[in-house]
């Protein structure tokens, strides 16, 4: 047997039991005990043996690369190297004693505060993404919807394919949801709204697969449908009762289905996504990806005088603070927001003088 190894796994697995007892997800405890074994062969060291400087050479190594790693995510797998670390020195699970006795070495906290990333902004994506232009939006969907009418007109398989895609990026602006929350949908959560009953089944949907935080389970909201979006209605309808049906059935009810009867995957829309983008001739700013289409109904929400708070809702953001990372108002609004002032201040005739 070897020993070393042995432990090793052990304490993966004492791990791994803890993140799940906390109530973390399969999905994001796995990553994390992944991450812990290839720190580990990077370091050619076992975790009683690590010390601060293995962390910085990863560290160093992960943002001198050819494709260094964001700042997010170094963040992240420093994190991840911490709390594996909190775990093994911690003298409820014995794993201190279990090693000095074994190897005559304590596993030790690793990651202080003057050798990790600091968290000092709440967003750190690249400054590239950003919401579309009133006129990239509606390229972007004049594109999609052509492609349909290109594949009919050539008699083409796929026709029916294109439209549900269309449709899909269509409602994801239309309702500001991720990707996640899109593939996640039913027709059943199509749902009306008393106050909007003119909209018939789709003045709302009902978001089931919001995203978690801190080990809870996916966050549910409402989502409703705003007038100047009333567009989508006809286009869920038209998908839903003469598209969705040409399709194999879903035994769980999908929206977006394929034609094996699946839900298409988050994968799949990130692809076709970037086709479409690159066709309506976008492809010049790769960072425009399918999260923009949220980006630009927040940003939009907001330039049509919809309060935060109602946004804040709409989108599922906890806080405030975050939606405010995601609006990038457009200078048309911003031009207008001034012509007001100017009128408060100076009255009507100087401010359009």
């Amino acid at each position: 047997m070897n020993e070393p190894e042995f432990v090793f796994g052990a304490m993966r697995e004492g791990w791994r039991d803890q993140q799940l007892s906390r109530g973390l997800a399969d999905h994001t405890v796995s990553v994390r005990t992944q991450f812990i074994r290839r720190f580990a062969e990077y370091c050619e060291k076992f975790p009683w043996e690590w010390e601060p400087g293995d962390l910085e050479d990863f560290t160093v190594q992960a943002v001198s690369a050819s494709r260094p790693l964001a700042k997010s995510t170094i963040r992240g797998y420093q994190v991840t190297i911490r709390l594996f670390c909190d775990f093994l020195i911690d003298s409820r699970y014995g794993w201190g004693r279990e090693c000095e006795t074994r190897f005559g070495a304590r596993p030790q906290q690793i990651c202080h505060e003057w050798n990790t990333v600091a968290h000092l902004i709440e967003y750190e994506g690249r400054a590239q993404r950003r919401a579309l232009t009133y006129d990239e939006l509606e390229q972007f969907f004049a594109h999609a919807d052509a492609r349909v009418e290109s594949i009919v007109r050539a008699g083409n398989k796929g026709s029916l394919s294109a439209l549900r895609d269309a449709q899909i990026f269509k409602t994801v602006y239309a309702y500001g949801l991720r990707r996640a929350e899109t593939v996640g949908l039913d027709v059943a959560d199509c749902r009306p709204n008393p106050a909007g009953s003119q909209y018939g089944t789709y003045g709302a949907v009902e978001v089931r697969w919001g995203k978690a935080s801190r080990g809870s389970g996916p966050r549910r909201r409402t989502v409703l449908t705003v007038p100047e979006l009333d567009w989508i209605v006809e286009g869920l309808a038209q998908w839903v009762d003469l598209g969705r049906v040409r399709f194999p059935d879903h035994p769980g009810g999908g929206l977006w289905t394929t034609e094996r009867g699946t839900r298409v995957s988050m994968r799949y829309l990130d692809h076709r996504f970037a086709d479409l983008r690159d066709g309506a001739g976008l492809s010049s700013e790769l960072s425009l990806s399918l999260h923009c289409l949220r980006h630009t109904y927040i940003t939009n929400l907001i330039e049509w005088g919809y309060s935060e708070k109602f946004v804040q809702d709409q989108v599922g953001h906890l806080y405030a603070s975050t939606t405010a990372i995601y609006t990038s108002v457009g200078n048309d609004y911003k031009n207008r927001v001034i012509a007001q002032a100017l009128s408060r201040i100076y009255g009507a005739h100087d401010s359009q003088s």
